[in-house]
């Protein structure tokens, strides 16, 4: 649609719109963000790259007969990569391990035990448990017990290869450094046991690590408290075969009930110190020294960047995703809402009879504002000129640079002025024409439009009752036959003309499209005319109107067909310019909602469904697809791609009505599911840029979309379109 500049000499100099990329990078860096923080709280919740799957032992071939038959400590580190060398736990030595925690259900039940007792334990913790209980990491270290690295998210290793076990040791000491300040040197590979039972597949992890700085701890007992045999049967499982002999026992602090664990600690402990044992850390039962060690630089802010960004995704998630199923609903609502009423307006409007009153016959005067329309206004007088409805035109060239005047002028039409003026602006050059015009009715269209014989005619008919003071037209996309035509064409019948038969029985229109609409005289003047005090001058009347206590209908069959945007960057400029201008004119008729009568009912009807369904839900659905992406990725890419179909799925029944409604082929919707997807991160872009200049206090002009002239006056060919 057709939109001017205004005057250099009355405005402050423009800020500039920003190159493609700078425009592109603020909504895709949000939205990478989303997607961070998405998997971040994932990560927490081992929800994320969380796998159960198993190696199955084989062939023992490649590990050393040292490793098979030493100690539960393999260190293979430096060195000794080629010649690993194991340790046993001391005599009279137990080291107490607890895997899969901190679990803030039962690890500090244990650690309760633990400091009555006075023992020292083993904490192999995974990296996901340690974001989640951040105090319990730390009452660990706190109690001196001693941290190991169980992975972040307890995959077996054996599956993976050396860039998911670095990630999965990487993020753990990341998450220790930013809870704890600290950095273990020790590991324990999840589903192992004890040494004897590496193989071909999971030594290689072994070796991988000690490459790393890593000692190995594996196990001397385990337990089973996991599969909860019973108290009396974890007690029996940690006892020693051997009197005296040192052992590195399993127990569990985390992946279940532990109650049986809980028990049976106190049992241990004092079983064993009774045969004569004491308790020791890992480190201390080697004399190496505790295997962590405090961090400070640049690793620990890195860590505690990590950990608050982990604890803010899993306090945002549950916010995000009940905002989003608010507005969900909310949404769905609004498609049952839009059908039912769409319905009521057909049967109402296309009942035998119908009429807003006697017919209306009088004269009308189009206004038709043109600034460098040399492509078009040939096409746009030529259809006026094949009107059904006495009419005159008047021509308000905005101070064109083109042949537009010249042409108009050529043209030799019988009723159609020609007004001359400096570039002033559409809501001037409108204004303009308005007090030139003969007529108590006005219609307004773009330069680029072109109507049907019928169209004035049947726009004008609503006025036969008075109490209309504005009527929209149904405009149409012309150049419909490109990929993005077509997509403008679903949005129009779709998400325009549908949603116009909704306000128009909820008597609250928010737009009167500047493609095709009719005015009262008596009405533009008692609002004060167009105002340029928003980009959306159509919108701004309209909401006006509104408060003056007009009604304003929907006219169905005065069709306008207008040349859309041919490029993503014109659909950029001129989406941008109408969030922008729809923002703009919410904000100045903002006290509607307090107001009475008429311009209360839109307040409190039409201004939030403008709000909520043309700026905070377009912000909000690219977090569909990125949730979709999320759920394919991380969760389960059956379900995940079920919701979004479902979701598509009722946009598509939504499109079906409405082309059905507006008679037009159905075809174009083989486009709906990309235009859909496209739309949603279209719109998303545009309204964070309007927020950005709106809370910036930055200004906008108009821009010139350029035109190529292709909507022709063959309105039979227009019809056939239709049918």
């Amino acid at each position: 649609m057709s939109r001017h500049q205004r005057p250099r000499q009355t405005v402050l100099r423009p800020r500039r719109l920003a190159a493609p990329p700078l425009r592109f990078f603020l909504p895709i860096s949000v939205l990478v963000t989303l997607l961070a923080f998405m998997v971040l709280r994932g990560m927490a919740n081992n929800e994320v790259f969380h796998d159960e799957k198993v190696a199955v032992s084989v062939d023992k071939k490649t590990v050393p007969k040292s490793v098979l038959e030493g100690g539960p400590v393999v260190d293979a580190r430096g060195d000794k990569q080629d010649k690993p060398v194991s340790y046993t736990v001391p005599d009279k030595t137990i080291v107490l391990t607890f895997d899969d925690g901190p679990s803030k259900d039962w690890t500090p039940k244990i650690l309760d035990v633990l400091a009555q007792k006075h023992v020292k334990a083993d904490f192999f913790v995974t990296g996901s448990m340690t974001t989640r209980n951040p105090d319990l990491i730390r009452r660990i270290v706190a109690g001196g017990h001693e941290i190991g690295v169980h992975t972040y998210t307890h995959p077996d290793l054996a599956l993976h290869n050396n860039m998911r076990l670095d990630w999965e040791l990487g993020e753990t000491q990341l998450a220790l450094a930013g809870v704890a300040g600290i950095h273990s040197s020790l590991f324990r590979p999840p589903y192992s046991s004890t040494a004897d039972a590496l193989d071909d597949w999971s030594w290689p992890v072994s070796k991988a690590v000690g490459k790393d700085g890593y000692l190995v701890a594996f196990i001397d007992k385990d337990t089973d408290d996991w599969k909860r045999p019973g108290v009396g049967a974890i007690v029996q499982a940690a006892m020693p075969k051997l009197a005296g002999q040192g052992e590195m026992i399993l127990l569990h602090d985390a992946g279940g009930n532990r109650s049986q664990t809980l028990a049976a600690l106190p049992l241990i402990i004092d079983k064993l110190r009774a045969q004569g044992y004491t308790f020791k850390t890992v480190g201390e039962a080697l004399g190496a020294g505790s295997a962590n060690t405090k961090v400070s630089g640049s690793t620990l802010w890195a860590g505690r960047v990590f950990v608050k960004s982990t604890a803010f995704s899993v306090w945002l998630m549950p916010f995000l995703v009940g905002l989003l199923a608010v507005v969900g609903v909310l949404v769905f609502a609004r498609f049952a809402l839009m059908l039912v009423l769409s319905l009521l307006h057909v049967r109402r409007t296309r009942r035998p009879g119908f009429a807003h009153g006697p017919p209306v016959t009088e004269p009308v005067s189009v206004i038709v504002p043109a600034y460098n329309e040399q492509e078009c206004i040939t096409n746009t007088l030529l259809s006026l000129a094949a009107s059904d409805h006495p009419i005159e035109v008047i021509v308000v060239d905005d101070g064109s640079s083109d042949d537009t005047a010249a042409i108009v002028s050529e043209l030799g039409l019988p009723m159609v002025r020609l007004i001359r003026q400096p570039n002033s602006g559409k809501p001037a050059a409108l204004n303009t024409g308005v007090a030139a015009a003969s007529h108590e009715l006005i219609v307004m269209m773009d330069g680029d439009t072109v109507f049907e014989p019928a169209t004035v005619r049947e726009l004008v008919q609503p006025f036969g009752n008075p109490r209309i003071g504005a009527v929209a037209g149904n405009a149409k996309v012309g150049n419909r036959d490109t990929l993005i035509g077509a997509w403008q064409h679903i949005e129009y019948v779709m998400g325009f003309n549908l949603d116009r038969r909704m306000y128009d029985v909820l008597d609250c229109m928010p737009t009167i499209p500047g493609a095709v609409g009719a005015f009262r005289r008596e009405a533009l003047t008692q609002v004060g005319g167009m105002s340029d005090d928003t980009l959306a001058e159509d919108t701004d009347v309209t909401m006006a109107l509104h408060r003056a206590g007009w009604k304003i209908v929907y006219a169905e069959d005065a069709r306008a067909w207008t040349e859309a945007p041919g490029s993503m960057s014109q659909l950029w400029s001129q989406r941008y310019r109408w969030s922008y201008g729809t923002m703009q004119a919410m904000w100045k008729h903002r006290h509607a909602v307090l107001e009475r009568g008429p311009g209360g009912r839109f307040g409190r009807i039409g201004l939030p469904f403008v709000a909520l369904f043309m700026v905070v839900t377009p912000l909000l659905a690219p977090a569909i697809d990125i949730a979709m992406l999320y759920g394919c990725f991380f969760v389960d890419p059956y379900k995940s791609l079920g919701a979004w179909f479902a979701v598509l799925a009722l946009q598509a029944f939504c499109a079906w009505w409405s082309f059905r409604l507006d008679r037009e082929k159905p075809w174009y919707l083989i486009t709906l599911p990309v235009q859909q997807v496209v739309y949603r991160v279209l719109m998303y872009m545009v309204l964070l840029q309007s927020w950005i200049t709106a809370l910036t206090g930055g200004r906008l002009r108009w821009q010139k979309l350029r035109r190529t002239g292709e909507v022709g006056l063959d309105v039979t060919t227009a019809e056939a379109a239709r049918s």
